[in-house]
């Protein structure tokens, strides 16, 4: 299937988030051991599980895919099932629970807290925070992949390219304060027990039932007005955050390293919106003006390491935009990407 073909239903949506590219799937044919995907029933969780186990079947690999979530969608962990991924239900929070898990050479690390953050603040510092000294004991003789966020590094100028790896994290609020506690504790393990361990700094995936184009083309679609305060952002097709996701095993390394996930373009609310109108016959509605920062990150090293995505921004817009106009099914799950206090 052609990167460009329109994605027309589910099947074909969850079709292309899976399907391992050929660098996925020669890094599972270098990778030794099973693999464990904690928080896998997350927005990301499953179409990752399923790359994995197409990739591990396409390179010829026997291992075990096993994907870990307190599963409240019985419907969810039965897909995964039928698609050769093994399930686990546990409560991560719970330290006896996560002690009992299988013992596996690679682990994916997916839990977060992030939407409804506001008012339940301690258990945002538990599932940020505290979880991952969880899992870095269970997991110490292990590589680890952790996801992390653009949002410890802060907002910047918003006629840069973005923040790297190397800048100074500058989190605003206390989720973003949190995720930096994530990366902190991982960082502790890794350097008192040796594990090898990257941080995935995502920012922003893209499925076309959610993420920050599925916002906007929403907004437009509805004829609601877009706040243009935050006025650029970054985003990148899931498929492609997916692929260089399992690529980043190779990279583990002690200390931990950083790596921005996002795609290469800095984009414009405005100009975006204006584009998925013209695609959708609709005139879009602004409110307010562009500030001078945005929440951007610079995606070199990652590129440098994967090369470039396969699913430009362009292509992205389309499919989105024909996604809503043919009334595709989307998670309403608002990424909140214009909040600039923070709070979410």
């Amino acid at each position: 299937m052609a990167v460009a073909d329109p994605i027309q239903n589910i099947e074909q949506l969850e079709d292309r988030l899976s399907e391992p590219t050929p660098e996925v799937v020669e890094a599972f044919r270098r990778l030794e051991g099973d693999v464990v995907l904690l928080g896998v029933a997350g927005k990301m969780g499953p179409s990752l599980a399923r790359m994995a186990r197409r990739a591990a079947d396409l390179a010829g690999s026997r291992r075990r895919i096993i994907g870990v979530a307190r599963f409240s969608s019985a419907s969810l962990e039965a897909e995964l099932q039928r698609h050769g991924v093994e399930t686990i239900r546990c409560d991560l929070l719970d330290e006896e629970a996560v002690q009992r898990l299988p013992d596996a050479p690679n682990v994916l690390y997916l839990p977060g807290m992030k939407f409804g953050a506001t008012g339940q603040e301690s258990l945002t510092w538990a599932m940020n925070t505290h979880l991952p000294a969880i899992v870095s004991r269970k997991y110490a003789r292990s590589r680890i992949v952790a996801f992390s966020t653009g949002n410890v590094y802060g907002l910047v100028p918003s006629t840069c390219a973005g923040s790297l790896e190397t800048d100074r994290l500058a989190p605003v609020g206390e989720y973003a304060m949190s995720c930096l506690g994530r990366e902190r504790m991982f960082e502790h393990f890794s350097r008192t027990r040796n594990t090898r361990i990257v941080l995935v700094r995502l920012n922003y995936a893209c499925d076309l039932r959610y993420g920050v184009l599925v916002d906007l083309a929403r907004k437009v679609l509805a004829g609601e007005p877009v706040d243009l305060a935050m006025g650029w952002f970054n985003t990148l097709w899931q498929g492609d955050a997916n692929a260089m996701t399992w690529c980043c095993f190779a990279h583990a390394t002690c200390p931990p390293l950083a790596v921005n996930l996002t795609g290469p373009e800095r984009l414009s609310v405005r100009e975006t919106c204006e584009k998925l109108g013209k695609l959708m016959g609709r005139q879009p509605v602004f409110a307010g003006t562009e500030a001078p920062t945005a929440l951007l990150s610079d995606a070199r090293r990652t590129f440098g390491l994967f090369g470039q995505p396969r699913v430009n921004s362009d292509q992205l817009v389309a499919w989105v935009a024909a996604w809503l106009k043919q009334g595709g099914q989307t998670l309403d799950k608002p990424t909140h990407f214009e909040a600039r206090d923070g709070r979410f």
